[in-house]
């Protein structure tokens, strides 16, 4: 399904033989939508692989350059990983607490450093408890099921994992859960919700993924890349 969604805008009225053929000389770039897309298309410019029109709000399905042969693909977050896996792009820029929860069977090739959030549980500031055993048995409101289920698990405790999609510091408020677990950069939004976090579970930044099959096929180019994009990110910190 993926092929003659790209065939239809990338390359009409070409046979889908020769269209996979094509494809072979192309690297196709699988970019996030939201808070890492601008940056990880200013990083891949200054390697060489950009392309006229790459923008969020694009309606394009692809955006390629010919000269470079590369395409993007602009993506859902939480769907990149599936893209990646399956081949109908080569490589993409996505957040570690996707991959975590995801469990996509992609290459991880570089820890790009930005972007950077971490996981955690809160409570309610009047619900706050002197130990994490001391939560057990109740039901915990996230985005992460996946992570939060292991997460527990290590600690030994049973809880109820609920699944949202939206703003997660609404469960305690509404008493859907009693915690949530979720991503956070600075805070504020649970301070704001009278919640206090009360254990950290992990540190998520930007990486860089590969499809398996891609690497191997694509392994010079791709090999480069990373190379390159190391010698940016170093002389970015420099």
């Amino acid at each position: 399904m993926a092929a003659d969604g790209f065939h239809l805008d990338f390359a009409a009225g070409m046979p889908l033989a020769d269209w996979r053929t094509t494809m072979e000389n192309y690297i196709t770039i699988a970019l996030p939508k939201g808070k890492l897309f601008k940056r990880s298309v200013d990083l891949l410019a200054k390697v060489g692989y950009s392309a006229e029109g790459v923008s969020e709000n694009s309606r394009k399905l692809v955006i390629a350059n010919e000269e470079t042969k590369v395409r993007f693909i602009i993506t859902k977050t939480v769907d990149l990983p599936t893209y990646i896996e399956y081949g109908a792009a080569d490589i993409g820029i996505i957040g570690k607490d996707v991959l975590l929860e995801e469990q996509k069977d992609v290459y991880e090739l570089l820890d790009l450093g930005y972007g950077k959030c971490r996981l955690m549980m809160a409570v309610p500031e009047a619900k706050k408890r002197p130990e994490l055993k001391d939560y057990a048995h109740l039901r915990v409101a996230t985005k992460y099921p996946h992570c939060a289920r292991e997460y527990f698990d290590k600690l030994g405790i049973q809880m109820e994992i609920v699944k949202l999609n939206g703003s997660i510091e609404l469960g305690p408020l509404i008493g859907l859960s009693e915690l949530i677990v979720d991503i956070v950069e600075t805070g504020t939004t649970i301070k704001e919700n009278k919640l206090v976090e009360v254990d950290s579970i992990f540190t998520s930044t930007a990486r860089l993924i590969a499809n398996p099959v891609s690497f191997k096929l694509k392994f010079d180019r791709l090999h480069k890349l990373v190379k390159d994009l190391r010698v940016v990110l170093a002389e970015e910190k420099a």
